[in-house]
């Protein structure tokens, strides 16, 4: 269901909006809810990653087999 809202912005905003809106062929209506539209799309996207994340099981630690010393690691650089 759509609905209408009023909206307030800086004048230099709404020129560059009908502008935009002009150039994509979409009325000014059309463009701001694109831009809500888009604006949900990747914070809900953010968010679904990130719950994704947290659900992965961290890697364990494992100390290394043996230690080389720093004469050694210069060595294979010769």
């Amino acid at each position: 269901m759509l609905k209408n809202v009023t909206i307030t912005a800086d004048e230099k905003v709404l020129k560059w909006a009908r502008h935009e809106a002009i150039e994509k062929g979409i009325s000014l209506s059309k463009l701001v809810s694109q831009i809500l539209e888009e604006q949900m799309r990747q914070k809900d996207d953010y968010w679904q990653a990130f719950e994704r994340w947290k659900k992965i099981k961290p890697v364990p630690f494992k100390e290394p087999i043996g230690k080389i010393d720093r004469e050694k690691i210069h060595e294979r650089g010769r």
